[in-house]
């Protein structure tokens, strides 16, 4: 069974305004109401693909209630553990330009922290969990971890998509799966690039701190694939982009999709991006047909060993 966990869901309210002006009256020509959050974005990805998948975290108040109506309309499994305070709201603005505006989050009590870790705690051996996104202010630092020490302690295993100390905390304990992209890769080691080669050395480093399986996103050059056999880059598939949400998302799912029935990283490296430019190229995630016309023209070269 395939896990995912998000600490931090909302409800990410699209809004289209042909020509936005700041301090005047803007009508919106179209909107659209989607359940949002990382681990949420990956579990619809794998409904779609027909993997099971159980989706844990966070959900309070009506807009709570609202993404957990969605999801099982969708026919998700969930099992979020209730908390009192409202589930947050994310506004993705797009004009000329996109512009974003996230939701703090809700207060956390402790109470409601130990019931996520018993959900947890079901995972066995030969599981996957996909810890994904930010947490809310209020959690006490170091949560990832705490719930990794479950995982692991579980012989499951798991895939962690966040930024920074969360990030770098993780690796020593063998994740399947990291995914930043380019520019969370440079911020994590505290440096700058000007080319794909200099990010193969870094790519590398994760593999050597950690990390076995490796996806850098690097939006219109496409995504590289370190592994311990080789370093592999995928094309760029080209049509319309409608949507940056989701994406990095829509990758992992495929990518563990297709890992745990086949154990072949470069097929599942064909899958996710299929899948994660499936949702660069539509308003909500990707469609299961969307990701079956894209599968077919993905292109991996290995670049070097």
């Amino acid at each position: 069974m395939i896990y995912t966990v998000t600490l931090n869901p909302s409800i990410d309210y699209i809004v289209h305004v042909d020509d936005f002006k700041p301090g005047a009256v803007n009508r919106m020509n179209k909107d659209f109401k989607f359940p949002g959050g990382k681990g949420i974005n990956v579990s619809r990805i794998l409904k779609r693909l027909a993997v099971p998948s159980e989706a844990l975290g966070f959900l309070g108040g009506f807009t709570g209630g609202f993404i957990k109506d969605a999801l099982q309309t969708e026919g998700l499994k969930c099992a979020f553990t209730p908390v009192a305070d409202d589930t947050r709201i994310n506004i993705k603005l797009k004009s000329t330009e996109e512009t974003e505006i996230n939701g703090a989050g809700p207060n956390i009590t402790n109470e409601e922290l130990q019931e996520l870790k018993q959900q947890l705690s079901k995972v066995q051996s030969g599981d996957v969990v996909v810890l994904s996104g930010s947490a809310p202010a209020s959690l006490r630092k170091g949560f990832y971890q705490e719930l990794i020490t479950i995982v692991k302690d579980k012989a499951a295993d798991f895939v962690i998509d966040t930024t920074g100390k969360d990030l770098a905390d993780a690796l020593a304990f063998g994740p399947l799966l990291v995914k930043p992209n380019n520019h969370e890769l440079a911020d994590l080691y505290d440096t700058s690039f000007e080319s794909i080669a200099d990010i193969l050395p870094y790519g590398k480093r994760l593999l050597a701190d950690g990390a076995r399986h490796v996806i850098i996103s690097m939006a219109g050059d496409g995504a590289l694939l370190f592994t311990d056999e080789g370093i592999y880059q995928s094309n760029v598939l080209k049509r319309p982009l409608k949507n940056s949400v989701g994406a990095g998302d829509s990758m992992i799912a495929g990518f563990i999709g297709a890992f745990t029935k086949t154990s072949d990283p470069l097929t599942a490296f064909k899958w996710g991006v299929a899948c994660g430019s499936g949702t660069a190229f539509s308003d909500d995630l990707a469609t299961r047909e969307m990701i079956d016309s894209l599968l077919a023209e993905v292109v991996v070269t290995k670049i070097s060993d």
